[in-house]
């Protein structure tokens, strides 16, 4: 039988089959044994194979080729991953620049891992009711740097409304990942495209201006019924890149790749070779200094130890 997973609890995975029903599962011993490096081999949005059993629960024996998936280092395993999500058209990363503050070096690595699965991202800027002027002239530079480089950008207030409905434009028909830190609103803005979702809302740390996390499992809630759906996460801290060389890093910052064509050696790795166009670029303020410095921490998570002290 075969099916979508639309919900993993940690220990269990409901899956819908393609005759409308909702089984619960667990993963068949096996999978841990196919070299899935993986604290999670089964991921939302995976299109699976199920045997039930006589009680009304079944087995995950098979998971089907994955059209893509968002990926990172899992936080307390440095050589395994996390799945966060599978078989995505694009994902919504909720992003604010206070209450709390998401760091760009966080928005540079989601999107850098993103392109490296060919996962389109749009960039929601929420909670733009809170802002002052300093913060919002912060926020319109974001806009512009991520519109530049080819990320199209949304500024929304899940409070007041603004913004919402293009949103909702933007999800129909599609299987969309909501991801970001806690705290920047992600169930909030949920629960006002999709009142019936119900998902918990939390309150922000006043002690760290860092958000807590309510939503402890990832879900997918239908849209319409053209096939869209959201897939709701839990909030990230940090994002740890995995499984990319040091060559091949640059090539998922596009403004990064386009211009090292223009390097005088084809090996650039752009941190201290004679003849970097990019570094160039970057002392010329075509390359963002904020993108250029996210590049660097990217290369340096190949050393191990750094990885484990930065998060």
């Amino acid at each position: 039988m075969q099916g979508l997973v639309i919900k993993n609890t940690g220990s269990w995975y409901i899956v819908q089959t393609d005759d409308g029903k909702q089984v619960e599962c667990k993963v068949k011993g096996n999978f841990r044994l196919k070299g899935i490096r993986s604290t999670n081999p089964v991921a939302v949005g995976d299109r699976v194979q199920i045997i039930e059993n006589r009680e009304g629960t079944a087995f995950i024996t098979e998971i089907e080729d994955r059209r893509n998936y968002i990926i990172r280092r899992a936080s307390n395993l440095s050589k395994q991953s996390h799945i966060i999500a599978a078989n995505l058209d694009q994902c919504m990363l909720i992003v604010t620049v206070n209450y709390p503050e998401t760091s760009t070096t966080f928005i540079d690595r989601f999107l850098a891992s993103a392109e490296a699965y060919r996962v389109p991202v749009k960039l929601i800027f929420n909670k733009v009711d809170l802002y002052n002027e300093e913060e919002t002239r912060y926020l319109e530079g974001l806009i512009l740097l991520y519109t530049t480089i080819g990320y199209p950008c949304f500024r929304v207030s899940a409070i007041t409304g603004e913004g919402v409905e293009n949103i909702r434009q933007e999800l129909q028909g599609r299987i969309t990942l909501f991801s970001g830190n806690s705290g920047v609103g992600k169930s909030t803005l949920l629960n006002v495209i999709l009142p019936d979702a119900d998902a918990k809302t939390g309150e922000i740390s006043a002690a760290h201006n860092t958000g807590m996390h309510t939503t402890t499992f990832s879900e997918m809630f239908p849209v319409d019924n053209k096939g869209g759906y959201i897939i709701d996460t839990p909030g990230i801290k940090g994002f740890g890149t995995f499984d990319m060389e040091v060559e091949e890093i640059g090539h998922y910052f596009p403004e990064i790749f386009r211009t090292s064509a223009d390097c005088r050696y084809g090996n650039c790795t752009h941190r201290h070779e004679p003849g970097c166009a990019v570094r160039r670029a970057v002392e010329e303020h075509y390359i963002s200094e904020s993108r250029y410095t996210s590049y660097l921490s990217m290369l340096e998570d190949k050393e191990e130890g750094k990885y484990r002290a930065a998060y």
